[in-house]
């Protein structure tokens, strides 16, 4: 075959499909992030805006209400319960405000009651257009954090999605170079 020769050339790629991510018209990724009120929630924040600009993606947020331990009297769990609600959804609108800061379109919102280990697993069953989650690893001397050991320690053979792990000590300069 020479230079001139206007045989095409089967591409190594005919007839498979490209994939999810692939396909310009396909679904978008979500980028999940559980929202805390660390430090280091806030790098996992900004990176996952950034990834979900940087690809055409969305960003999704997770806030969970842990359950109440005063339980004797029922009108009391329940003013407690009402009030940490109203703080958590205060939380997630600024912070949706930051994702649309940074990749201009608003996120998904997810605000449930439970243990959070148990409701990130839950949601990440039942959203199938949840893609990655991404978390950012505590910067002191005690460890990436809980949720993190959890997850990598006993659940990432079980997860569906790939885990993304921010160093929490980044900040905004060196996450505009690695998104």
């Amino acid at each position: 075959m020479s230079i001139d020769d206007p045989t095409p050339i089967p591409s190594p790629m005919a007839g498979v499909a490209p994939g999810p991510d692939l396909t310009p018209a396909g679904p978008q990724r979500i980028f999940l992030v559980v929202v805390d009120e660390t430090e280091e929630m806030t790098v996992a924040l900004h990176y996952a805006a950034r990834r979900a600009r940087s690809t055409g993606g969305r960003v999704a947020l997770l806030h969970c209400i842990e359950p109440g331990d005063f339980q004797h009297w029922a009108a009391v769990e329940d003013l407690m319960r009402q009030e940490r609600r109203e703080e958590a959804e205060q939380l997630l609108q600024r912070l949706a405000r930051d994702v649309v800061d940074i990749c201009g379109s608003p996120p998904a919102i997810y605000l449930r009651e439970g243990d959070t280990r148990d409701e990130l697993l839950a949601l990440i069953a039942e959203e199938p257009s949840i893609s990655i989650l991404v978390l950012a690893a505590g910067t002191d001397t005690a460890g990436p954090g809980p949720l993190i050991t959890h997850i990598v320690g006993k659940m990432s053979g079980t997860l569906r999605i790939p885990i993304t792990i921010v160093p929490g000590s980044l900040n905004d300069l060196q996450l505009d170079a690695i998104t």
